[in-house]
């Protein structure tokens, strides 16, 4: 059997699915109504079991009950109780501790009853739902009871979760110990941004459509952005979020995921690895970014005291299991650039942030100015650029937008959208965003899950910033306002440069019919 090439609309194969640290949020939140809904989709195999392990004092039958009372309350989107009881039906439980050598072979005696009961054929899928400091264990214990092997035609794989390191050395000592009892086409590091419809829909359209790939590109791109911004504080993570910060959390998985999808250079084909190819380049294409680079092309930022949704929220320091006298960011902002043929000299500014102003995930396309020439003798004092903009969440869609005249006895133009949205042209569907990424893992399709060069490749970006900003701790913390767009820093970034972040929501129309910019953010402290 080949496991490296599969057609991207294969069917999943019979396995039985190991989640170990079953009895987290995540299983209840995202994994079992995923399942669900790939039931209710007629997308998942007959032939599949479930094996929960975990810690935590249980039985099946009353780990059953759990899921059965608590994942309808924690589910994004209603479950058909149907299949959450069918399910269920199918879930099996192992209490053990994950460093306990004889906890693995009673692991091993369930998943064997259970394949059998099942008729699995042999296959195993492993979901490590697990703190970061247990993947190694767990996969070294694996290898030694002998699950971890494949055999007579039969598949083992394991799913990673974020996050993959917390800095390049990490992240290479990690990989290197997942590959002392796996190999690589085994493993797949999960990010859930990638189940996303439209995260996939980037290659598509522009692929695809022959109006737009000749466009995508320096002779006709100004600048792209991409935005990850999120109204909600660190909540409960506290504690974590203390040791990794906005930047080690969100920019060398979800950001650079995005960032790679869109300047990739298109593949000879759909193939996982020919994909990964494209999205490795872009990142080994990134200009390294040197300590003077890191001061002038990087913000950081900490939300203080705001108002979100009317309601007043306490300021970081103040959040549970955080310092008060933290300097751990919530907001980061970077320039970075892309030294290759196809987007030498155009800026990419990425973005993201705890308690921004709207909770909204997305890439906008900034074309360059046409030339000004045919309107100098008119009333048009200003040329409105064209930009594409690939909604990601919460809502799903692609807009364009693009100058038209408005009516009048005088020459005025002003912007025009064209909006596309998932929703409205294709219906609502229950996601979760973990569908796609666990049938792809049952069919052995990895191209949405980030192989081990391209990790050390996005870890490779980060690490200099990582070096600056722990010889040089943050200035004037807490530095926005929550219930803002961040600092001032981080409007001033693309200032002097001529630019300004797309802002949703912000945009009204002068009365010449020209988009007004935002307001602009307060300052309330020094970022460096």
């Amino acid at each position: 059997m080949n496991h490296d090439h599969t057609d991207t609309n294969s069917s999943a194969s019979p396995c039985v699915m190991t989640i170990c640290g079953a009895t987290g949020d995540l299983t209840k939140r995202k994994l079992i109504p995923a399942l669900c809904n790939l039931a209710q989709e007629k997308l998942l195999p007959e032939q599949f079991a479930i094996v929960g392990f975990s810690v935590d004092d249980f039985t099946t039958e009353s780990f059953r009950q759990n899921l059965v009372q608590e994942t309808p309350k924690f589910a994004a989107s209603p479950i058909d109780t149907k299949f959450l009881d069918s399910m269920c039906e199918r879930i099996y439980y192992v209490k053990g501790d994950f460093q306990d050598p004889d906890a693995y072979q009673r692991l091993e005696q369930q998943i064997a009853e259970t394949d059998k009961k099942y008729n699995a054929l042999g296959n195993r899928l492993f979901y490590l739902a697990v703190a970061p400091r247990f993947f190694s264990m767990i996969v070294k214990m694996l290898g030694l009871c002998g699950l971890s092997k494949e055999e007579n035609g039969r598949w083992v794989r394991v799913i990673v979760e974020k996050p993959f390191g917390h800095d390049l050395a990490s992240a290479k000592q990690l990989n290197q110990e997942l590959k002392q009892v796996l190999t690589e086409r085994q493993i797949y590091r999960i990010d859930h941004y990638l189940g996303k419809e439209t995260v996939q829909n980037v290659m598509v359209f522009r692929f695809s459509n022959n109006i737009i790939e000749p466009l995508w590109n320096r002779n006709y791109v100004d600048h792209v952005q991409i935005t990850a911004a999120e109204t909600v504080g660190v909540e409960h993570r506290g504690g974590f979020y203390e040791t990794a910060g906005a930047l080690r959390d969100m920019v060398p998985n979800h950001l650079f995921q995005l960032l790679t999808m869109t300047a990739m250079e298109p593949p000879i084909s759909f193939d996982a690895d020919e994909v990964r190819n494209k999205q490795a380049e872009v990142l080994h294409a990134i200009q390294p970014l040197t300590p003077e680079e890191v001061l002038t092309c990087m913000v950081r930022g900490q939300y203080g005291s705001g108002n979100i949704d009317g309601q007043r929220v306490v300021t970081y320091r103040s959040e549970p299991a955080v310092a008060p006298d933290s300097n751990t960011e919530t907001y980061v902002a970077l320039k970075l650039l892309i030294d290759n043929w196809r987007w030498a000299g155009v800026p990419f500014y990425l973005r993201t942030g705890k308690r921004l102003a709207r909770r909204v995930t997305e890439i906008v396309i900034q074309f360059r100015r046409t030339p000004f020439v045919l309107f100098r003798n008119t009333s048009v004092r200003n040329l409105q650029t064209n930009r594409l903009v690939i909604h990601i969440q919460p809502e799903e869609g692609i807009s364009l937008s693009f100058g038209a005249k408005v009516p009048g006895s005088v020459m005025k133009l002003g912007l025009v959208n064209m909006d596309f949205d998932y929703c409205t042209y294709f219906g609502m569907e229950h996601n979760t965003g973990y569908e796609r990424l666990l049938r792809d893992c049952m069919a052995g399709d990895a191209t949405l899950f980030q192989r081990a060069d391209m990790v050390e490749a996005g870890w490779s970006v980060i690490q200099p910033i990582l070096d600056v900003w722990h010889a040089l701790p943050a200035r004037g913390f807490p530095n926005y306002a929550a219930g803002s767009w961040g600092p001032i820093e981080g409007d001033e970034l693309l200032e002097k440069d001529g630019r300004a972040w797309h802002r949703i929501g912000e945009e009204e129309l002068d009365n010449r019919g020209r988009i007004a910019p935002p307001a602009k953010a307060q300052k309330t402290g020094v970022a460096t």
